[in-house]
């Protein structure tokens, strides 16, 4: 199963292709937009959100309401291209340049701005703003919700929510196990459900107001806010990826799905880098044997030993960088003139973490998916159905 999208930020639409998704599977145009609205919601967001309603549409791969086996196209307007309060279809015309348009050569710290031109060779930074901003993840959303329903199929279930905003967030890995366990032993959704009763996607209500006050102070302050947050994957089977090849190992494949979304600079599975300070007994766990099947009793490891799921819940941190849009400028050179001066302001959320939680937990499905597929492939649902039913008797 695999994906692709493209687009830009303020062009017509957004496209999306899923291949490799079995035949048979229920899907619906709603169940995709489930996860789409979650994307939009989030306090700290910019103003493109009071306007822009996402909804994908999908053209091919569906009859009937299931799955054909086929690819699945999906395609979503871009409601800043035709609201055109900025002469956007000017702007992003794609059949000749048009006279007077402002070529933007400030490139901005912490951006794709700068390489992007010297890479593609532009003097002007808008194409790059246009493919790298963040706007792209509605139509992974929407392209991995495909996966997500896949999953959930066979009781596979992903969950987010949000440590830390900027200097405020949980203070230690047990602090927050008390709070997500409970929640994930009714199935990972739980977890996504309950954060996003908050509008930060925190779990603890004082934590939540903390993090409304950073945010506030920092929107003063013209500058931003990035963050921490966790996924919780629950249902896995014992066994997916593997240890032979370095290409196969499931934490592997999971790290690079997160640090392939926008403005992520860092990942760590179970305790993570926590488990550099603290000595062996307490990091690994260990094993059990209960009911005809093994266990572990605690999950500092993540539920990933040797690049494999061990059966039990698997926990995954990532890091968000501060958004580099901001309205306090930083210095920058300009790329005509080569003189120092400040970065210009573009529309931008103060944190955007919130909403970057459900990015997360969406580019994750593919990975798991395939992996799940790996073990118990088939073409259509009912032949993994069986496949899978014939490996737990």
């Amino acid at each position: 199963m695999r994906y692709i999208t493209a687009g830009e930020s303020h062009g017509p639409s957004l496209t999306g292709i899923v291949e490799g998704v079995p035949a048979g599977l229920p899907l619906t145009e709603e169940e995709i937009a489930t996860h789409l609205v979650r994307r939009q919601q989030g306090y700290g967001r910019g103003g493109r959100m009071a306007f822009e309603k996402d909804f994908a549409t999908i053209s091919s791969g569906l009859r009937f309401g299931k799955t054909m086996g086929g690819p699945i196209a999906m395609s979503m307007p871009n409601r800043a291209f035709e609201k055109d309060d900025a002469g956007w279809p000017t702007v992003m015309n794609k059949k000749e340049e048009a006279e007077g348009i402002e070529k933007i050569t400030l490139p901005r710290p912490g951006h794709a701005d700068l390489v992007g031109a010297q890479k593609y060779n532009f003097d002007d930074i808008r194409p790059v703003i246009e493919r790298s901003s963040a706007r792209e993840t509605a139509m992974r959303v929407a392209c991995c919700s495909i996966a997500r329903k896949f999953l959930k199929h066979f009781g596979i279930e992903i969950g987010g929510h949000v440590l830390r905003i900027g200097s405020m967030g949980f203070e230690s890995w047990d602090e927050v196990r008390t709070i997500a366990d409970p929640l994930a032993d009714k199935g990972a959704e739980a977890i996504y459900k309950a954060a996003d009763e908050s509008d930060v996607r925190c779990l603890d209500e004082e934590l939540s107001q903390q993090m409304r006050e950073e945010i506030k102070v920092r929107r003063k302050e013209g500058s931003s806010l990035g963050g921490i947050y966790e996924i919780v994957i629950t249902g896995l089977p014992v066994g997916l990826g593997s240890y032979v090849h370095w290409d196969r190992k499931l934490d592997g494949q999971l790290a690079q799905a997160i640090m392939s979304t926008q403005a992520m600079k860092g990942v760590e599975i179970g305790l993570g880098f926590e488990a550099g300070h603290r000595p062996g007994h307490e990091v690994h766990d260990e094993i059990t044997y209960e009911n005809n099947s093994f266990g572990r009793r605690t999950n500092r490891m993540g539920g990933i030993e040797g690049g494999m799921s061990t059966g039990m819940p698997i926990i995954l941190r990532g890091v968000m960088k501060p958004i580099p849009t901001m309205l306090n400028p930083l210095s920058t050179v300009d790329m005509k003139t080569k003189e120092e001066t400040e970065t210009r302001y573009e529309r931008s959320d103060v944190c955007a973490l919130p909403r970057a939680v459900v990015v997360a937990e969406s580019v994750l499905a593919p990975v798991l998916a395939n992996a799940f597929l790996e073990k118990f492939g088939g073409d259509s649902i009912e032949d993994i159905e069986a496949n899978v039913k014939a490996a737990v008797q």
